[in-house]
């Protein structure tokens, strides 16, 4: 382009603006290409199937303080009373919800101890015969628990003999043969396979293995428990505005706390994850505008100080789009410089968050789509000081100096 050159020697007379722009331009490039890539992972993980109808469970906590209460009559009973309820589906009694960033996971084994064997940490549930049917988890290999194999007792001792697990469990625990029939290991005790559910989460959504998951058929009668209820999803509003009353009327010397639906729970634990998005998006927003007034000024501190050349060129026969075209390309030619050292400044950075904040590699898709909206943006920005530009008359511009 014959006009290349001369926008070329005009920057370099004027090169301190161009610079700090062009700098601008790369950090600000780096940092939205980051958070971009970043709050497409938070989304991604915010947004990932759980396997649960979220919208039609619960859960609750309950504390006894009765000493001489069997806890273990007692739970029974209330779990009684909770299905008798219009609209529940299934109660079970658990040692952690899904979905709420609280749980217990333990290291299974394919061998006993010493040999170990293949190791794989994983979530476990302790529950009874009904946890599957109250999480409306889909059996997809052999059977569910039967009630003469669930353990309910006050000593953790007490261990049962069969587990199911999840498939994502299963797959990674046996990868080469199916896992049903199959014995693992929690330390010395052993405990056997009899089913094989399809993908439910645990209770940390960001774990490296949030799906796998294994269930005892424990129920341990401790003065805390906790309970997830499933009932009719239009119906779980008024189901959970009668457990405080239903359980108070069964034992009166406890407190009932924490009814909250699985939605609720998922969405406290999430909140954090949440709000680092919201500070993401306002971060791009900010620098995005700073960057295109950056671009403005400068590119109306160039127009004014070439007033007398613009006026000539108009005076010379030059039409008001060959002016505006000119201070686009202009323009264009520093924001491109930037976004090429952008574009490597991006990638150092998202090489520091992998390895600071365990984040995925930064995809250069991210980096493309931020290069190519910057340019869009450094263009629009610089349209209408470019378009100020082709409206100097020759006449004003020739007695501005």
């Amino acid at each position: 382009m014959s006009e290349l050159k001369p926008m070329i020697n005009a920057l370099l007379r004027s090169k301190i603006g161009a610079v700090l722009l062009l700098v601008q331009v790369a950090i600000t490039l780096a940092i939205v290409s980051n958070a971009a890539f970043m709050i497409s992972d938070r989304l991604a993980y915010l947004n990932q199937p759980t396997g649960y109808d979220e919208s039609a469970i619960f859960s609750f906590r309950v504390n006894n303080f009765d000493p001489d209460i069997n806890l273990v009559q007692q739970y029974a009973l209330d779990e009684q009373a909770i299905r008798s309820v219009d609209g529940v589906v299934d109660v079970a009694m658990t040692n952690w919800v899904p979905l709420s960033g609280s749980g217990d996971s333990s290291s299974m084994h394919t061998s006993p101890p010493p040999e170990m064997g293949r190791g794989v940490r994983a979530a476990y549930q302790l529950s009874s015969d009904s946890a599957l049917n109250t999480l409306g988890a889909t059996l997809i290999a052999g059977r569910n628990f039967r009630a003469d194999e669930v353990v309910h007792s006050d000593n953790r001792d007490n261990l049962p003999t069969t587990a199911i697990v999840t498939k994502d469990l299963a797959e990674e625990m046996f990868p080469d043969e199916s896992a049903l029939g199959k014995t693992v290991y929690q330390g010395q005790g052993a405990l056997k396979i009899i089913g094989v559910i399809d993908t439910i989460k645990g209770p940390w959504l960001d774990d490296s293995r949030p799906a796998n998951v294994i269930f005892f058929p424990f129920n341990y009668a401790d003065s805390r428990a906790e309970f997830i209820v499933r009932t009719e999803a239009h119906k779980r509003a008024q189901v959970m505005a009668q457990i405080e009353e239903l359980l108070l009327n069964n034992e009166s010397q406890r407190v009932i706390y924490r009814i909250e639906g699985l939605d609720e729970s998922k969405a406290a634990y999430m909140a954090r994850d949440r709000l680092v998005m919201r500070m993401l998006i306002v971060l791009i927003v900010v620098l995005v505008l700073v960057t295109a007034l950056g671009i403005f000024g400068l590119t109306l501190f160039n127009i004014s100080k070439r007033t007398k050349q613009i006026g000539t060129r108009r005076a010379l026969g030059a039409r008001r789009s060959a002016i505006v075209r000119y201070f686009l390309v202009e323009n264009a030619l520093v924001a491109s410089v930037g976004i090429v050292l952008g574009a490597g400044l991006a990638m150092l950075l998202g090489q520091q968050l992998m390895t600071v904040f365990s984040l995925p590699s930064l995809s250069w898709t991210f980096v493309l789509a931020s290069a190519t909206f910057m340019l869009i943006m450094s263009l629009i920005a610089a349209w209408a000081p470019a378009q100020r530009a082709a409206n100097i008359e020759p006449s004003i511009a020739t007695r501005s100096i």
